[in-house]
């Protein structure tokens, strides 16, 4: 008790020497009014309640995603990557575009746009049979338009998430992909595939329950609901809210709308062509009938109907919510070989960075790339059969090379038809013959590789001279030819690069100005020079800037003190040959000067 008393009184002693603040408040006003009258005041602050802060502090700007892209411009892009499914992109990339540019508009809105009549999502199901390239084409769109994307099956969902997942996981996928942003994540895509694994079995007697039940489930999100990221029966979900209330002291109810959520469906539907084909036949007789019912699978597709999908087990709440239909064709033999030679097709592309990871620089020969287009057909599983003919062909010598001292490897159908003996022919004690002969068909196949990317950049000069503001000169199509034989990267990449290279280009021309007061303007052709240097003899930008000192900074300052000019064009031969050039350049000036001068007059 003493010891408590002797605390008191001590706090009591520092206290007194302690003001009240508004005793100050009221000495300082005092002399304030004594000293300028009543012209100067003191205001004290206001200071808001706690809840008024925190609502001030919740209110932050509505985040609208920053999207200008049309459809032509995103089908554009897809042609870089996808083979055929011409009506399929014009129908995703025009209602995807659609989307996110009304989300857009209604963004900017001067007046309250969200509550009008008419505001359907566009949601999308896409038809067609496995390995066209269903889900490579969302993938390719999420990844072009920048928003979040979540994945998920179909089959591994039920209606209640005891069994499997919740549906409304990939809301919160959503989110995570979003980093956990959810204003961003209220404008992203949901791809579900195999959709057509949750159709009702139509042998069934009576309900079946558990594909309808998720049927069912999906339809709030697929129109407007308000998902919680709080999973009930998640552990790890309430070990984060009871951490947050931790903190903050409060219960915070987290949720996404999915309003602005597009989703998009997916699946093979293999039986719906008979029934499209039977509802056909009944709506026609006599000759039409037969000419209908003799049409393939693909050209059955393009008359799916609502109905049809009903009848395939879908109920008719569930397809009124997907009310955009894309169907994907079947890949010919020759599609898949016009996969392969794409310049931007990732089996390709995936196989040179395999070799490459051990050294090995592999190139592939025209007749090796029909042959695996032919097996993969053949196994009738679409693009995803490409995948494993080539690793099927190419499996042996990826797993033998790596351990030898060859570097460069040429895939021809030898590698198909005797894998044994083109093996054993490259591994031999090699004789300068044979040496030869090996680099030969390797050289060959790059000489083949640049032609083909050359063709191919002509082939499609404006658009992606628009695309990526290059010009696409005859000189540049070469350059970019030999980048992309040089590097393992698509062809949007290659303009990129190539397009880098210009620019600096021009912050050359600025810092030699800055350096040494003089302005150089390098001609067209010798910017195709530098940056042939660049890509060929991967010549550094620092070496060339100081090359470009040392060779010219002399005798373009001695012109400059002589005549005053400041001002000097540089082209691919003034490079090669810079003292040439000088040379030249003062002879020039010494003519001008001579012709200039006024000879004496003659009695």
């Amino acid at each position: 008790m003493e010891e408590k008393n002797k605390k008191k009184e001590k706090n009591k002693i520092l206290n007194e020497g302690i003001p009240d603040p508004k005793q100050v408040e009221k000495e300082i006003g005092d002399f304030l009014a004594k000293k300028f009258g009543g012209t100067v005041k003191v205001v004290s602050p206001v200071v808001l309640p706690r809840e008024v802060q925190a609502e001030k502090s919740k209110k932050k700007p509505k985040k609208i995603i920053d999207f200008d892209l049309t459809p032509e411009e995103l089908i554009f892009y897809l042609d870089q990557y996808i083979v055929k499914q011409d009506d399929a992109k014009a129908v995703l990339a025009t209602k995807i575009c659609t989307h996110f540019n009304r989300i857009k508009r209604l963004g900017e809105a001067t007046v309250e746009m969200d509550d009008m009549v008419g505001s359907i999502k566009n949601n999308v199901l896409m038809i067609g049979p496995t390995g066209v390239g269903k889900t490579y084409m969302i993938k390719l769109i999420a990844k072009k338009i920048g928003v979040p994307f979540a994945k998920g099956d179909a089959t591994k969902f039920s209606e209640t998430g005891y069994v499997g997942g919740d549906v409304e996981d990939l809301v919160r996928d959503l989110v995570r992909d979003a980093d956990n942003d959810i204003g961003i994540a209220q404008y992203g895509i949901v791809y579900i595939d195999e959709i057509d694994k949750i159709a009702s079995s139509r042998n069934l007697v009576g309900a079946d329950i558990s594909r309808t039940g998720v049927q069912r489930a999906l339809l709030k999100p697929m129109e407007e609901t308000d998902v919680d990221l709080k999973v009930q029966h998640d552990p790890i979900s309430m070990i984060q809210e009871i951490e947050r209330y931790r903190k903050t002291g409060k219960r915070e109810k987290r949720t996404v709308n999915t309003k602005n959520i597009l989703f998009i469906m997916s699946g093979a539907f293999s039986e719906i062509p008979e029934i499209i084909t039977r509802r056909m036949t009944k709506q026609n007789i006599g000759f039409g009938a037969q000419l209908k019912n003799a049409e393939k699978d693909t050209e059955k597709l393009k008359h799916v109907k609502s109905e049809d999908l009903i009848e395939f087990g879908f109920e008719s709440e569930f397809i009124g919510r997907l009310p955009v239909i894309a169907v994907f064709e079947r890949l010919s033999g020759n599609d898949l070989y016009e996969i392969l030679k794409n310049p931007s097709n990732p089996i390709i592309l995936g196989k040179r960075l395999d070799f490459s990871a051990y050294g090995i620089d592999i190139k592939f020969d025209d007749d090796f790339l029909r042959v695996l287009a032919r097996r993969a057909f053949e196994e009738n599983t679409g693009a995803r059969g490409l995948v494993s003919a080539m690793e099927r062909a190419l499996l042996l010598f990826e797993k033998r090379l790596p351990s030898t001292d060859i570097k460069i490897f040429s895939a021809t159908t030898s590698v198909i038809d005797s894998p044994g003996a083109y093996m054993e022919k490259i591994l031999s004690p090699i004789e300068s013959d044979q040496a030869s002969d090996q680099e030969r068909v390797y050289k060959q196949l790059v000489v083949n590789e640049k032609e083909f990317i050359k063709k191919y950049l002509v082939s499609r000069k404006k658009t992606f001279s628009n695309k990526y503001n290059v010009a696409l000169t005859a000189p540049q199509i070469d350059i970019a030819a030999e980048y992309y034989s040089r590097n393992i990267m698509d062809i949007g990449i290659v303009l990129k690069k190539i397009k880098s290279y210009y620019d600096e280009v021009k912050k050359i021309e600025l810092y030699f100005f800055n350096m040494h007061d003089i302005n150089i303007i390098f001609e067209d052709d010798a910017v195709d020079y530098i940056i042939e240097q660049r890509v060929v003899y991967s010549v550094k930008l620092e070496d060339f800037c100081k090359e470009l000192t040392q060779n010219f900074e002399h005798g373009l300052k001695l012109i400059r003190e002589k005549t005053g000019r400041n001002r000097f064009f540089i082209t691919k031969d003034a490079l090669v040959v810079p003292d040439d050039y000088i040379s030249n350049l003062i002879k020039k000036e010494l003519k001008k000067e001579l012709s200039g001068r006024t000879l004496p007059a003659i009695d």
